[in-house]
């Protein structure tokens, strides 16, 4: 059964680890890898990598990409959402620190921020336009 607004983009919210897919080119299947995001409810999807990295330049060539989160148990539960690039720069300090902040422990965070390098992260943001979502209900 597909969700409400409010509840897939509650659980879009949560700290889940996204599957990245994001067209790589005729003949092949499109890239597909884990990042971790940020999403606020009505708001962009961010994520940052590598400047230099594949994900990084077919995202740039292609002007789009799509996440999927999910929940395996119980109930299995999945968001997926796709939509345009609609800004990427280089990675700010706020970026990077909000984003690592939803998957370390508190007491980790400044060491994983003072030992990234900013200068080669790019942040991506997306405006989710294309919905995807469905929760298969309890188990018995």
């Amino acid at each position: 059964m597909p969700l409400s607004v409010s509840i897939r983009e509650a659980f879009l919210a949560e700290a889940r680890i996204a599957s990245l897919a994001v067209e790589s080119g005729e003949g092949r299947a499109p890239l597909n890898v884990p990042v971790w995001y940020d999403y606020t409810p009505g708001g962009e999807i961010r994520f940052l990598t590598d400047g230099d990295s594949i994900k990084a330049k077919l995202i740039a060539k292609a002007g789009r990409f799509s996440i999927l989160v999910q929940r395996t148990s119980p109930t299995y539960r999945y968001v997926s959402v796709e939509g345009p690039v609609v800004r990427s720069g280089p990675t700010t300090l706020d970026d990077l620190t909000r984003i690592s902040s939803r998957y370390l422990p508190p007491d980790a965070v400044s060491g994983y921020v003072q030992g990234s390098d900013l200068n080669v992260l790019v942040t991506f943001r997306m405006r989710p336009d294309h919905w995807l979502s469905a929760d298969l209900g309890a188990l018995d």
